[in-house]
């Protein structure tokens, strides 16, 4: 009952912001809230506040006793939704897959795909000495087991 309350207070918050979405939502038994978003153009901390004011605001603390928190899904975290990378089009990727693990700029994410690029050194066709080529691989979501933005200082 409280469970599902909080999840119709989350979606409709997330409806008046198209461009923030839900990463991960859940409530233990001691009703302590936990909601981590992302957003299109990234999250602000006015983001996080406007969600949690649209659940805080529509509970009474008089009828649950609860604890909300609202984060936003962290730089290191896996990316879990499709459209956290389309965000992250143009940055470094390091993605597993059940055969192997590349890591590449992220070019294009369509419904199905995503598409990463990277340079290697090769051998040379003819000769001595290697050459650097330009390699790219189509990665279908559902072969993805875990993909993470590779943060570059």
């Amino acid at each position: 009952m409280f469970k599902t309350k909080v999840k119709e207070l989350l979606e409709a918050g997330l409806t008046e912001r198209q461009d923030l979405f839900l990463i991960d939502f859940s409530i233990n038994t001691e009703n302590n809230i936990k909601v981590i978003i992302d957003g299109d153009q990234g999250v602000l901390v006015e983001d996080c506040i406007q969600i949690s004011r649209a659940i805080e605001h529509n509970l009474d603390r008089e009828e649950e006793d609860f604890s909300l928190e609202v984060m936003s899904a962290g730089a290191s975290s896996p990316l879990v939704h499709k459209r956290q990378y389309n965000k992250n089009k143009n940055r470094t990727l390091k993605v597993k897959t059940a055969s192997k693990e590349i890591e590449g700029t992220l070019t294009q994410a369509t419904e199905e795909t995503i598409t990463l690029e990277w340079k290697a050194r090769e051998p040379k066709p003819v000769g001595k000495g290697k050459v650097t080529v330009k390699k790219e691989a189509v990665i279908p979501f559902e072969d993805i087991i875990e993909a993470k933005v590779m943060i570059k200082f």
